[in-house]
């Protein structure tokens, strides 16, 4: 079940401060003292990375994120590992972000809640293992923005973690993607209902904008080889049902399934997450430049010890394989062990949330041996895989 601890006033990198910051949790497993696993979620992901109870809600979101992955008998072994998972400020699952009640005013904080970045969600996720009395971890390992999160800590806290693992990750995003993550964060703040963000006491929320952000996002995950095996141009069925209004002359041309596939996406993630928390964790997401204050990336990471492991996706080109290896070269130029796993893949960004059979191998060789135990480096594993119309999506 989600915990949550009160961690005082925190101050923030932009230099603004709130007067007590509260981190939504979750772990697993038996702490032993040199054990600890933190498990960084992805852009809209929760504290709740694996299962106890089916049916179980947690902070809105139902389904465990990475469930396949993390539990007894699973890569990451909850029977050999003590797992932490933290909801990072600025998020709606119980962590403090702008629909979060500011005590001093007993309102939402709203957009009155300060700018965060990936270096605040490390900050916090300190001190929460602080809290829990876990001084060093033996791995820290996300995907996505939460890849960048665990190279954040070999950057900030190179002294405790023994072993960092970035999946599907980047040293920063590329202007494609700023440029698409520009546009999600407009449709919700062209949305009249967003109303500057002070929408939380009124009978009106910026949905339609939310839900546009969205289908972005879902074009971003997701690759045209895998998009086309699934949906073609296929139209959607007599009873599909439109969710945006239409000109009449779009009447009578056909409701696509790709169109069915993506209203059904973006209704569901506008019933769990909060648009103001969208807007604040794509900015800290875009805002991440692991080479930021020092020379370049190998600068940044040159006083991490440990080791490391890249894991990329041919079919990725939201973080792509050669942003991957980008990171590979920076840690190798540090003369840091690491391996760069590469997954010959045609399913996109959202790969390592539905290909745990390809995910898991590796993961549980390298917590176990490091590079050289897992014995995939610079290796190209074939997978096959099968699009799923429903995913638990939970990325850029």
């Amino acid at each position: 079940m989600t915990e949550r601890v009160s961690l005082g006033e925190f101050r923030f990198e932009c230099g603004e401060t709130i007067p007590d910051l509260e981190i939504a949790y979750e772990t697993y497993g038996e702490f032993t003292g040199d054990n600890a696993v933190l498990a960084c979620h992805a852009l809209t992901g929760s504290a709740h990375v694996a299962n106890r109870s089916r049916g179980s809600d947690y902070d809105g979101q139902a389904r465990a994120w990475w469930d396949d992955i993390v539990g007894p008998g699973k890569a990451i072994d909850t029977n050999d590992y003590f797992v932490v998972c933290a909801n990072v400020p600025g998020s709606c699952y119980g962590s403090s972000g702008p629909p979060s009640t500011d005590p001093e005013t007993g309102e939402p904080y709203g957009t009155e809640f300060p700018p965060v970045r990936v270096g605040d969600w490390t900050r916090a996720q300190r001190l929460l293992l602080d809290e829990l009395g876990i001084p060093n971890l033996h791995a820290v390992v996300g995907g996505s923005v939460g890849g960048m999160n665990a190279l954040d800590w070999a950057k900030r806290h190179p002294d405790h973690a023994d072993r960092v693992i970035a999946i599907a990750a980047a040293p920063r995003l590329d202007p494609q993607c700023l440029a698409l993550d520009a546009v999600a964060r407009r449709a919700i703040t062209g949305d009249p209902d967003w109303q500057d963000g002070d929408y939380y006491e009124g009978d009106r929320e910026p949905t339609r904008g939310l839900a546009l952000a969205r289908q972005i996002g879902h074009v971003m995950y997701l690759s045209k080889d895998s998009m086309d095996a699934k949906f073609g141009r296929r139209s959607a069925g007599r009873d599909a049902v439109r969710s945006f209004p239409t000109d009449p002359a779009g009447e009578f041309f056909p409701y696509r399934e790709v169109e069915s596939y993506l209203d059904y996406q973006a209704e569901r993630f506008v019933e769990r997450f909060d648009a103001n928390a969208y807007l604040y964790l794509s900015r800290a997401m875009d805002d991440y430049d692991l080479a930021s204050g020092y020379e370049d990336d190998a600068d940044a990471l040159a006083a991490f010890d440990g080791e490391a492991l890249c894991l990329s996706f041919t079919g990725d080109w939201h973080f792509t394989v050669e942003q991957s290896e980008r990171i590979a070269e920076a840690f190798r130029a540090t003369d840091t062990p690491v391996a760069h796993h590469v997954v010959d893949s045609d399913y996109g960004h959202d790969a390592f949330l539905v290909e745990t059979e390809t995910v898991g191998p590796p993961l549980r060789s390298f917590l176990a041996d490091g590079p050289e135990g897992s014995a995939v480096s610079d290796t190209v594993e074939e997978t096959e895989s099968e699009f799923a119309p429903v995913h638990n999506s939970l990325f850029s």
